[in-house]
């Protein structure tokens, strides 16, 4: 399937935040990449402009291609709730952003990986789908042969996130996808409402 694999700063310079986590080389040059570096002039953005770089930065973020996040949107659109609020719900739903969220790796590019390599559980079967959508309750898990990978073992050391709505059992290396987060709980800086616009066009 096709991915963006090119460099991570380059994108994360285009949106002027780390939104692939920490980057030694954007905080060095945290302004949009180009021939001029900090000293070209950059006009006022249009309307259209700034509601397609919130799309992009959405997408980038998740690691979701175009066709698939618009039929997230459209699914959001079908379903009762704000239809932003409910579009950034369904990205957090999705297994690798899950594995991400409980640290079993440091990237959404790493837990996709896992995922697709077979390295992951949802109720005890092995899912290798990334983009599988979690329901409250599922309990997602390490594979019993997958445990003793120095890259997972490394992550869930170096891993300090909490959130409220997944809960982690070390000792067993599996958590629980408690509930899908409120829009307050995800920590994401998106303005989902400039991509409600965009699509509604």
């Amino acid at each position: 399937m096709a991915r963006y694999t090119g460099p991570k700063s380059k994108i994360a310079r285009k949106f002027g935040e780390a939104i692939f986590g920490d980057d030694k080389s954007f905080e060095k040059r945290n302004y949009p990449p180009g021939q001029h570096g900090n000293n070209r002039r950059r006009g006022k953005k249009s309307e259209y402009a700034i509601q397609l770089m919130e799309k992009q930065k959405a997408k980038y973020t998740y690691g979701i291609l175009e066709r698939q996040f618009r039929n997230m949107f459209e699914k959001a659109t079908s379903s009762q709730g704000i239809t932003g609020e409910v579009l950034l719900q369904l990205c957090e739903s999705r297994l690798d952003n899950v594995v991400f969220r409980m640290g079993i790796s440091p990237s959404r590019r790493g837990a996709r990986q896992l995922v697709s390599h077979r390295h992951i559980t949802v109720n005890g079967e092995i899912v290798n789908i990334p983009s599988y959508r979690l329901r409250a309750g599922d309990v997602v898990g390490v594979r019993e042969k997958s445990k003793s990978l120095t890259v997972i073992q490394s992550a869930l050391e170096n891993s300090n996130n909490v959130y409220e709505w997944i809960s982690w059992n070390s000792e067993k290396k599996e958590g629980t996808f408690v509930s899908i987060p409120s829009r307050i709980q995800i920590p994401e800086n998106i303005n989902e409402q400039f991509i409600v616009e965009l699509y509604s066009k």
